[in-house]
């Protein structure tokens, strides 16, 4: 089940939070709860995602992103992922979760989130390919950037996330075919 009540509490958490720069780095608290583990009593692969939400919609109100889609009436989509985990969390256990646009080009936006433990341990990592969409599909980060009233420069790629976007370029799409087809 969707973590409404999370996302709620979040959104009221952190309604007076300051507004952020474009690229700010949005911080926000959780705890792993007992709906979100898998058979092993740690936080499931696929409920990480769903977790991300609550850090990636905080951090678009805070950006003033929700105001802009609202009045535009434009939605928001994830097109791409790609997710790293590197130690567990367990059943209780408190998480510092880090949002932020990481930078954008002419179609996309790439955001980076990552969860921490109390140690200062990072658990995973994860970068999305997210775009803002309208009836006409795709509405330009360029065109977001001006309805958001930011003059802020595109940041340049860091070489990770180059990488990732050329990797991904490469994969066939549709995905699956008859290997005798390839």
């Amino acid at each position: 089940m969707y973590p409404v009540l999370r996302l709620v509490w979040q959104l009221y958490k952190h309604r007076k939070s300051p507004a952020l720069p474009v690229t700010g780095l949005h911080v926000s608290q959780h705890y792993c709860l007992p709906w979100d583990i898998d058979l092993w009593m740690e936080l499931n692969n696929g409920r990480t995602l769903t977790l991300y939400d609550l850090g990636r919609i905080p951090l678009a109100g805070r950006v003033g992103l929700i105001k802009v889609l609202r009045r535009k009436r434009w939605g928001l989509t994830i097109a791409g992922a790609s997710v790293r985990y590197r130690r567990r969390i367990r059943m209780f256990e408190r998480i510092e979760m880090r949002s932020r646009l990481v930078c954008w080009d002419e179609k996309f936006l790439y955001l980076e989130q990552s969860m921490w433990t109390p140690d200062g341990q990072c658990a995973n990592h994860i970068l999305y390919r997210a775009a803002v969409t309208g009836k006409g599909g795709i509405v330009p980060p360029a065109t977001v950037q001006a309805e958001l009233g930011h003059d802020a420069a595109q940041p340049t790629h860091p070489d990770w996330v180059r990488a990732w976007i050329e990797a991904d370029a490469t994969r066939p799409w549709p995905p699956m075919q008859d290997p005798a087809q390839e």
